[in-house]
């Protein structure tokens, strides 16, 4: 075939609206003397290649970047474990993040909802609420464990101390609270939750933990902080209450815990309760007659949020369900820690 040599510098096609076909052909048939500028498709691996004057090589290709949805979210660590003395200090809240409504913990604006690739896997994990403290020096709660989603981590909230403890309460992602003699309570962790309140000696009551939307002792002495309603699921429910604190015989008060799931603490006659289950409420701190020391922290939850036109799926290692509300569907994740990821 004839060959025609274009000997302009300048080849305009920007009057044709059809393709510029290209010489193709499989490895094989390569021209056999080639000079440095050829270019070909190759049929066998469906590339674009070019000879560079010693051997051919593949035009570079990006690959198509996958696309990515939003996903609100609501991630609560593990609450804390009440302190496990007489007139202990109550536990602070696990710590609070969400991109849903207008606020988050601590009294922050609400975040940023996540950009999240489809088919990329992110890491979810739930963490547990902090086991019942022992009636055993040092007498202090423990915190609880982080929850995470994607670049999302909440802290566990602050354990509460009892009078023998630590010189004041624990700093979590909402403060556990001091004991009675005055011992101060634990900070919070900015934009997760508040601090834990300070104990007092008159009355000889514990403070209250942190929550999620005030600091402990806000509602009275030993009153655990409340936590924060968030809508996320289409319904609004409170999340990531500061534990009540505990007091002595003489005062027999059973301090309530903060809205959100927060564990009352102790009087001299009751006993002390539990942070909720999956809210990531703080634990109740110990008073005279407590049958097994600070009560434990309630654990944490991670809820996601998205378009009900995608599907998630989720690593065997996580307890979840989902629901629809409106346009969304709303995954809720309640125990355990592994992968998901969205298509």
């Amino acid at each position: 075939m004839a060959t025609n040599k274009v000997t302009t510098n300048v080849i305009d096609m920007s009057g044709n609206t059809g393709g510029l076909v290209w010489a193709k052909g499989t490895t094989a048939q390569r021209p056999g003397s080639p000079v440095a500028g050829d270019c070909r498709f190759n049929t066998d691996d469906d590339r674009y290649e070019y000879y560079n004057g010693s051997d051919w090589k593949v035009f570079v290709q990006s690959a198509a970047a996958n696309p990515s949805i939003t996903v609100d979210f609501l991630v609560v660590a593990g609450g804390g474990s009440g302190g496990a003395d007489s007139s202990s200090g109550g536990a602070g809240a696990g710590g609070l993040r969400t991109s849903f409504g207008s606020n988050s913990g601590g009294g922050s604006s609400a975040e940023t909802a996540l950009s999240i690739t489809l088919t990329q896997n992110y890491t979810v994990t739930v963490g547990a609420g902090a086991p019942t403290a022992t009636v055993t020096n040092p007498y202090q709660g423990s915190n609880g464990s982080n929850s995470v989603f994607s670049t999302i981590t909440s802290l566990g909230g602050g354990g509460g101390v009892g009078q023998f403890g630590n010189p004041s309460g624990k700093s979590g992602g909402s403060g556990g609270a001091g004991a009675y003699n005055n011992q101060a309570g634990g900070a919070g962790t900015a934009n997760q939750g508040y601090a834990g309140g300070s104990g007092t000696t008159s009355p000889s009551t514990g403070g209250g933990g942190g929550g999620a939307s005030e600091v402990g002792n806000t509602n009275g002495q030993g009153h655990g902080g409340d936590g924060l309603s968030v809508s996320i699921t289409g319904a609004a429910v409170d999340y990531a209450g500061g534990g009540g604190g505990g007091s002595d015989q003489a005062q027999n008060v059973n301090e309530p815990g903060g809205s959100g799931g927060g564990g009352r603490g102790a009087g001299g006659s009751g006993s002390n309760l539990p942070g909720t289950v999956n809210t990531g409420g703080g634990g109740g701190g110990y008073g005279p007659n407590s049958p097994a020391g600070g009560a434990a922290g309630g654990s944490g939850i991670v809820i996601a949020r998205y378009p009900n036109t995608y599907t998630i799926t989720v690593g065997a290692g996580l307890t979840s369900s989902t629901a629809t509300d409106g346009s969304d569907k709303i995954t809720s994740f309640t125990a355990g820690s592994d992968t998901v990821s969205f298509s």
